[in-house]
């Protein structure tokens, strides 16, 4: 519980005690949904965040939760809460497109795992949201003619970050309180950020990408885009565990929240590389700075780390990303090359130039990496960082014709994102304040792998920093 004055968003409690209280029914829920749905594409600009919804579909869901609060058996802490998934997996009966207009030309049979666990808990799924042309890029510009630029809540006329892009504009405008997107270079956390709220990546395997599509499968993990951090602990706890279906997460330990509401931070090191953590813009330095100070004050040390390699880590992930992206795609590239994005092509042209030696002495870097990492842990439990370097970009009238590409932007909004991606290490980020402009400024924690349970307990205590929380100027009160 949080008693917040002024603007709080609504998350996973506010819904539970309405359905609870009797205040409202799952399908009372799901007819104001429906509704903002139509409304919020109608706006000028549109916020196209889901892309794809069927009110016939919500309304089964939300009928089936509704007689289940009826008879007191609900599923989960997600019966009746409304959410919203990447149209990177498959959802039945959505189109599996990837935010492309060539794939998924036929609605989908099959729901990818983190569908069928929504499903299994009672969640209502509103749809699919948008995203980044098959997940190349961070500002979530999709110019095309099924997915269109989603729009920032807080400042419409800037982007959302990618490439989860979708997901996190529905959470942050009030669509629903829980999103699940992928993030292979930052693409839950660069959106959370730049929309204001929580995005987790968990650790590689933790939560099973299978029936998403298999972009890169060295970098990609999932985790959930959620207004609160309680609300993200509580997806996380839904989501996390082995799959049968997907090889990599067999063998990992029992997902925990053990010490999460600890009352402070005492014992924790907390590290933080200095020269890193200021290659940021003034503005998010001086209140990730405070952030710090924060942590510290709740009792927590803060021990001077050195992250060696820093510069090979960045073109060696971005090896890695883009070759397997360029292996995968390979028959896309030559059949549809004329249907893709400007940025995509341009990204997957640039990766047709690494060689397998490239990709080879990345992956060599990657184990150096890890054993830095490995040792680091040993005497801190958590490496802090700014999340994003900047604030969201502008969205210019010739990007919704031709899209956009600026290099030097993505290259400066992954710079805190791809240890996390590259090594397999999870990271949490939480909103802390806002630039002057009143785009959103977040905060990114990391730990060892497996050890989500530490970010979320120092998560908690982040929120408290954040002295208020600003209503976004696109909001839809679903529970109003």
């Amino acid at each position: 519980d949080s008693a917040s004055d002024g603007f709080s968003f609504k998350g996973i409690k506010d819904y539970l005690d309405c359905y609870r209280s009797g205040k409202l029914t799952p399908s009372q829920v799901a007819k104001n949904i429906i509704a903002v749905l139509e409304d919020c594409d109608k706006s000028t600009p549109p916020l196209r965040a889901i892309v794809q919804w069927d009110q016939e579909q919500i309304m089964l869901m939300a009928e089936a939760s509704t007689a289940r609060y009826r008879n007191k058996c609900t599923l989960s802490y997600l019966d009746g809460i409304p959410v919203c998934l990447k149209e990177e997996f498959k959802v039945v009966p959505y189109y599996h497109r990837v935010g492309t207009v060539y794939l998924g030309t036929e609605p989908e049979t099959e729901d990818a795992t983190v569908a069928k666990k929504l499903r299994e808990a009672g969640a209502i799924i509103i749809g699919v949201s948008n995203m980044h042309e098959l997940g190349t890029g961070t500002t979530g510009c999709n110019p095309n003619r099924y997915h269109k630029i989603p729009r920032n809540p807080y400042k419409p006329n800037h982007y959302t970050g990618g490439s989860s892009s979708g997901s996190a504009a529905a959470v942050a405008a009030g669509l629903c309180p829980v999103a699940v997107g992928t993030d292979g270079g930052g693409s839950v956390r660069i959106p959370a950020s730049f929309c204001g709220v929580v995005g987790l990546k968990g650790t590689f395997g933790r939560i099973s990408p299978h029936g998403s599509l298999p972009l890169s499968y060295s970098t990609v993990s999932v985790g959930p885009i959620c207004t609160s951090v309680a609300d993200a602990a509580i997806v996380y706890s839904i989501l996390a565990e082995p799959d049968p279906l997907y090889p990599y997460g067999l063998k990992q330990p029992k997902a925990t929240l053990s010490d999460m509401c600890a009352p402070d931070l005492k014992g924790l090191k907390l590290g933080v590389d200095w020269t890193f953590f200021k290659a940021c813009d003034a503005e998010v330095l001086s209140i990730c700075e405070k952030a710090v100070e924060h942590l510290q004050s709740l009792g927590a040390s803060v021990v001077k780390v050195s992250l060696p390699e820093m510069e090979e880590v960045q073109v060696a992930h971005i090896i890695c990303i883009l070759s397997e992206m360029r292996d995968f795609l390979q028959p896309d590239f030559n059949k549809h090359f004329q249907e893709m994005n400007l940025d995509t092509r341009a990204n997957l042209a640039l990766a047709s130039q690494f060689t397998a030696l490239d990709y080879i002495t990345a992956n060599r870097q990657r184990t150096r990496s890890m054993r830095f990492l490995r040792e680091i842990f040993t005497t801190v439990n958590c490496i802090l960082t700014p999340a994003v370097a900047s604030t969201a970009p502008r969205i210019y009238e010739s990007d919704l014709l031709t899209g956009s590409s600026d290099l030097s932007f993505a290259i400066r909004s992954v710079r805190f994102m791809q240890l996390g991606n590259f090594t397999g290490i999870p990271g949490l980020v939480v909103p802390i304040g806002y630039s002057t402009d009143g785009l959103p400024i977040s905060f990114q924690v990391m730990a060892k792998w497996w050890d989500e349970a530490v970010l979320l307990r120092i998560g908690l205590k982040l929120e408290q920093f954040r002295y208020q929380t600003k209503k976004p100027s696109i909001y839809y009160d679903i529970l109003a």
